[in-house]
């Protein structure tokens, strides 16, 4: 037998297998929800913008310098403030996307390498990422229901 065909290749769609588990299923659940929660929040306050802008472009003409000014100013500051509001939400939930889907994704990992070991893998490759140009199904295996059996004694 020839080194190569001793060699073990297996693969897995990751995407697809971290879509399957119940507890990714529950964190993806409660993420939209805050994700939600900030979209609402956000809207709010760029329609409270708009409506205050509306406001200025009507009074505009009746408004002195000074008070014309002070109301840019306000409008300015309130359009700054939803600008730092996006960020921090992005900041926040990419924050707690990553507290939340980290540890499954260390049992995750942790469950390939057992099945790599055990198995004698000597690589496991991600079906649908960019780099493998072409896993032949036939010569590999899809390793996925060992990956699923393996998480499941890490609990």
């Amino acid at each position: 037998m020839t080194m190569f065909a001793q060699t073990k290749f297996g693969y897995i769609d990751s995407q697809a297998f971290l879509e399957s588990l119940p507890e990714a299923q529950a964190v993806q659940k409660a993420l939209q929800a805050k994700g939600d929660e900030y979209q609402k929040n956000l809207k709010a306050m760029q329609d409270e913008l708009e409506r205050k802008a509306k406001d200025y472009d009507a009074q505009k003409a009746t408004m002195s310098t000074t008070k014309q000014e002070e109301t840019e100013k306000q409008l300015q500051d309130m359009y700054t403030k939803i600008q730092q509001t996006a960020q921090d939400n992005q900041k926040a939930f990419n924050d707690e996307q990553q507290k939340q889907l980290g540890p499954i994704l260390d049992k995750v990992r942790t469950a390939i390498q057992n099945v790599a070991k055990a198995g004698k893998y000597v690589y496991i490759m991600e079906k649908n990422a960019g780099q493998p140009l072409y896993i032949n199904e036939t010569l590999s295996d899809d390793v996925s229901a060992q990956v699923k059996t393996e998480y499941n004694k890490l609990k």
